[in-house]
């Protein structure tokens, strides 16, 4: 399979009262809409909508109040634009509705491990499935994150989960693997996994990985409020460079541009990514 050379843009939509960003700012269902729309105007390729928090230490939420945040917002962007829609959740029945009302793509935080139902959801539906790498849970992931070698440690664990969600019946060619920045990593752990962002394709499926505004590059940064538009800027270039095929942002205007700027004069060109089995 040979994938484009400049990464898709996904659009991030917290549907939330406590993201770690942006939380309540589109926690009305008008305003969710409008953000969505907006995005798709500033360059996203895909919307990402959730209706749960995975910061670290935010508390679950159950399934009915995750499927009253989102499925009136998912139903009104499919409407409104052809981009396609993602559904943020690791609840089987919340990716069902979702799936109903119009999403084309499942992106599960716990690697479709976290409702054996899900994985079930996505085989019979046929929709896109991203699978994450997260240590522990989003309560306890940043107590003490360990690993030998983080790096080969998550693409096994990727390679794991691929092989698993291929015998329950997914189509291979709407597998994508994300590593999990800041999902049970150090600073360190992160900064060497957008570093190694390329042997990702050792798992032969395209690889998303969402950086966004995380606290590791307030670290970077020296000071934890300050903008890290720029910063995250910096290393969506640095995952271009190295193949990766999706790029999930909160802002999708500053990425889009500045990637299309990289691409103009070279900055992609060459470093096309083919997949094999």
């Amino acid at each position: 399979m040979r994938l484009p050379t400049c990464p898709l843009v996904m659009g991030i939509v917290n549907v939330t009262p406590d993201s770690f960003s942006d939380g309540g700012k589109f926690y009305d269902e008008s305003a969710a809409v409008d953000q969505a729309l907006r995005l798709v105007a500033e360059g996203a390729d895909i919307l990402d909508i959730g209706g749960e928090s995975t910061r670290p230490y935010s508390a679950p939420v159950a399934a009915e109040e995750e499927l009253r945040r989102v499925i009136g917002v998912v139903a009104r962007v499919c409407e409104q634009t052809d981009v396609p829609v993602s559904i943020d959740t690791s609840k089987s029945l919340v990716a069902a509705e979702a799936i109903q009302a119009g999403a084309e793509i499942l992106n599960d935080v716990t690697g479709l491990s976290g409702d054996p139902r899900t994985v079930t959801v996505a085989a019979d539906t046929g929709v896109g499935v991203c699978a994450m790498h997260m240590q522990g849970t989003p309560q306890d992931m940043q107590d003490a994150p360990k690993y030998d070698d983080v790096v080969q440690e998550i693409v096994t664990y990727l390679q794991q989960r691929k092989a698993f969600l291929l015998e329950s019946g997914v189509d291979r060619a709407r597998v994508c693997l994300d590593p999990g920045i800041g999902f049970g990593k150090s600073h360190q752990h992160n900064l060497e996994l957008v570093a190694a962002a390329g042997l990702f394709h050792q798992t032969s499926c395209p690889i998303l990985v969402g950086h966004s505004r995380k606290g590791f590059l307030a670290k970077i940064l020296g000071n934890k409020e300050s903008d890290r538009t720029a910063a995250t800027v910096g290393v969506a270039l640095a995952l271009a460079s190295q193949g990766v095929q999706i790029i999930r942002v909160h802002d999708v205007r500053a990425v889009r541009e500045a990637l299309l700027g990289y691409e103009a004069v070279g900055g992609i060109d060459g470093r096309v990514v083919v997949l094999g089995d």
